[in-house]
């Protein structure tokens, strides 16, 4: 078992590629924080959010759901809340204000995926191309002295070629687990915006067919 000052001892070998993997690993998890917090509340605050909703339809009480929509602290309800507020100009205009709530609210939640998904396909990249140029060095090593090499010394260069891999390889697994996870996250509110959404379209065409 490595202690810290050896594991980040073994890490500075890496060469410069394990300088760039390090500050992939660092905004990887600066994402991963965030994202992480952010999904959790949004989960948490619209828990009840639709249900509640779904009640003030079933009494027709328009106004209490566009106000509780409006004080209601989640994206789910932000959307609702835009198509509510327009409810007196039609079914139609609902549709499009929530359309268009909604494609904002979900490019916010995708803030940062990006990102992530390009360190998690960029990260072993980085470390295959440490490792190639630390072989590199070494096999250089080899002809400068003529072949005349310890075993040893060979062996050492390349296990240090090799840490820049493992780190990238590391980095990239972390961060493509977590933009897994988040994906399913936005997908999971997604469908939870477009079934208030449609509730609330369906509501108001009820309304106006009277």
């Amino acid at each position: 078992m490595l202690d810290n000052e050896t594991l980040f001892s073994l890490l500075a070998k890496g060469g410069i590629m394990q300088i760039f993997i390090a500050l992939s690993s660092v905004a990887a998890l600066a994402i991963i924080i965030e994202r992480y917090f952010t999904y959790a509340r949004i989960n948490r605050n619209s828990k009840n959010f639709e249900k509640k909703l779904g009640e003030y339809f079933a009494e027709n009480k328009i106004a209490e759901a566009t106000e509780f929509a409006r004080k209601s602290e989640t994206v789910v309800a932000a959307v609702v809340s835009e198509g509510l507020n327009v409810a007196d100009l039609g079914k139609e205009r609902v549709a499009d204000t929530i359309e268009t709530a909604g494609k904002k609210v979900i490019f916010d939640l995708e803030k940062g995926l990006s990102t992530l998904a390009t360190i998690a396909g960029v990260a072993p990249l980085l470390g295959f191309l440490g490792t190639v140029t630390g072989m590199i060095s070494a096999f250089m090593q080899i002809q400068n002295l003529e072949g005349v090499v310890n075993p040893s010394d060979l062996a050492g260069g390349i296990w240090e070629a090799l840490i820049t891999t493992a780190s990238g390889l590391a980095v990239g697994i972390v961060a493509l687990t977590a933009y897994n996870y988040f994906v399913a996250q936005v997908k999971k509110i997604a469908l939870e915006i477009e079934s208030a959404a449609n509730m609330t379209v369906n509501k108001i065409a009820e309304i106006e067919k009277r």
